[in-house]
């Protein structure tokens, strides 16, 4: 029996070597002054500046783009989901107030030959630089036998720094305080399973495929700047879990959340999800973002502040409602 190589078994070193030297241009681009390590070696250092720091605490967060990878593949267009990765991450680290340092990602396909892995890498080098933080290192992974040709799958980490006595925690919040809404792209990357289930391959390629795949919102840039200018008191990222999962984890319990549900208009694609699936506001309260991709809380003197700076940096914001005693619940009303 002749020898069976690496590559005759579906992965080729040489070209996966070859994609790192094509890469490595778009990945210098992300690069801030804290970087300390070249491209290609086995991790990423990075010596961040802490001179102006009392305490320095280290942030981090992980996640991916889930199955909006699938509605991507459908319509043919894979040129926004590196953003989606980047997005993801460094949106639920900025909450705490920290601001993103640098970022690794993983992607995994059946052929690192193809095109597209190129493509995700520009997106992703693109979404740090919007976010400010360097790309210093990841994994480009060939699976041949778990992903067919043309199939892949993306993962990213985020590290972000902030010092301790700056952290937003949601612990000064009182009852009157304000819940201001940031606009949304879309849907970012929550939701899709279900999208997929209630219209055909055929609605998403033809309809509302270039609705679906929109990239998610990278508020980084403008909440940290925000943040030097008004006190917010808590952050929290409208991702999986909707309304009614994410922001009870940044408000004492001791506060009812309340939503008044007409103080922000909502992008019709939602209103389009909700008529097909048949679904009531709770379950799409719980499942999308609809139209609020951030929501921050401040005290009622600082909320104009806070909408006409955001207004300013060119973001969509609202009053969307207040916090009240109660027991952590959230109620979304007319």
């Amino acid at each position: 029996m002749p020898p069976i190589t690496y590559k005759q078994a579906g992965v080729d070193i040489h070209e996966a070597g070859a994609f790192i030297k094509k890469i490595s241009p778009f990945i210098k681009k992300t690069f801030r002054p804290e970087v300390f390590s070249p491209i290609g070696g086995f991790s990423g250092l990075f010596r961040p500046n802490i001179k102006n720091m009392q305490e320095p605490i280290l942030v981090s967060s992980t996640d991916g783009v889930g199955t909006k990878l699938l509605v991507a593949d459908m319509i043919n267009k894979h040129d926004t989901v590196g953003i989606d990765l980047v997005a993801m991450c460094v949106n639920d680290v900025i909450v705490t107030g920290a601001e993103p340092l640098f970022f690794f990602g993983y992607i995994w396909w059946g052929r690192v030959g193809e095109k597209k892995p190129l493509n995700f890498i520009k997106r992703i080098t693109k979404g740090c630089r919007d976010a400010g933080c360097a790309l210093i290192g990841g994994e480009t992974a060939e699976l041949p036998g778990m992903y067919t040709r043309g199939k892949y799958d993306l993962a990213g980490f985020c590290v972000g720094i902030v010092d301790r006595k700056k952290i937003i925690d949601g612990r000064s919040c009182q009852a009157g305080d304000n819940i201001i809404g940031i606009a949304s792209s879309g849907l970012h990357s929550n939701g899709y399973s279900l999208v997929r289930k209630i219209f055909s391959k055929m609605e998403i390629k033809n309809k509302i495929g270039a609705e679906l795949i929109r990239p998610t919102r990278i508020y980084a840039r403008v909440v940290l700047q925000l943040v030097k200018k008004v006190h917010i008191k808590a952050m929290a990222h409208i991702t999986g879990g909707g309304f009614y999962e994410n922001i009870p984890r940044v408000v004492p319990g001791i506060f009812d959340i309340h939503i008044k549900k007409k103080s922000w208009p909502v992008p019709l694609i939602f209103e389009k999800i909700r008529k097909r699936a048949e679904l009531d506001d709770l379950e799409m309260f719980r499942t999308f973002n609809m139209g609020i991709g951030m929501v921050l809380i401040t005290g009622q003197k600082n909320a104009g502040k806070a909408l006409s700076l955001l207004e300013q940096s060119g973001q969509k914001a609202w009053i969307v409602g207040e916090l009240r005693e109660g027991k952590g619940r959230v109620e979304i009303r007319e």
